[in-house]
């Protein structure tokens, strides 16, 4: 019974001992300090644009109605091509001025790939070409073409001096920068304003032999008109040579 008691006893002692329930409150949440957003200096208003890599892009398609009507100048019937065995070609090539431009040609069907291949090489080696424009837009005259320095191939026509059919009437030639470029025959230099090239002088546009005009043309298996004795057509490329 003793026992009993004093265990009585130390319950209610340690009971007494005990701290009161106090009702505790939630600590207050930490303030998080944002920060206002920074802004954003705009661009100055001569800030350089990154343009993007040029690029070649090329196209071969079939002789269009639309297309035939602007060729009349340069294709009529008796021509030794018929149309349909034509090819219109519009290749990315590097101007004078350093800006890229859609040039386009007519050739043969045949050709039109290797135009593709040989101007997709001229245009990665840098070298320009100052117009490439249909012959039709001369009114096929070869003259007034060849005077404004412009890059053709096919039209119909006789070759210079003769009567017999040029390659450019099979669209199986092409004329490249005709005043960096001339043709020449003794004294005579066509065009006119291409005199001053007749010497080869190391300048954009000019073709020199085994550079990379001749090389991108004889990849494809065209031959230089710069290695003819006389006379020397330094614009012209083709692919029987003649």
């Amino acid at each position: 019974m003793r026992g009993g008691g004093l265990i009585g006893v130390a319950v209610l002692v340690l009971a007494g001992c005990a701290a009161p329930d106090v009702p505790r409150s939630s600590p207050s949440p930490t303030p998080v300090q944002v920060s206002a957003p920074a802004e954003v200096a705009p661009e100055p208003a001569d800030a350089p644009v990154v343009a993007s890599a040029p690029a070649f892009t090329s196209a071969i398609s079939e002789i269009t109605p639309e297309l035939a009507a602007r060729m009349e100048p340069s294709w009529r019937p008796g021509c030794p091509v018929p149309l349909e065995d034509l090819r219109y070609v519009s290749v990315t090539h590097r101007g004078f001025d350093g800006l890229d431009r859609q040039g386009e040609l007519v050739v043969h069907a045949d050709a039109a790939q290797d135009m593709v291949t040989v101007f997709r090489a001229l245009f990665d080696a840098g070298y320009p070409v100052r117009s490439m424009r249909l012959v039709d837009d001369f009114d096929a005259s070869d003259d007034d073409s060849m005077a404004a320095d412009n890059t053709s191939a096919f039209n119909c026509r006789a070759i210079t001096g003769g009567s017999e059919w040029s390659e450019h009437a099979y669209g199986r030639a092409i004329d490249l920068n005709p005043v960096e470029n001339p043709y020449v025959r003794g004294s005579s230099v066509a065009p006119p304003g291409g005199r001053e090239f007749a010497g080869r002088p190391d300048l954009p546009g000019v073709i020199h032999a085994d550079d990379e005009v001749v090389r991108a043309f004889a990849s494809v298996g065209w031959l230089w008109g710069g290695d003819w004795e006389s006379p020397i057509d330094y614009q012209h490329f083709s692919a029987s040579g003649r």
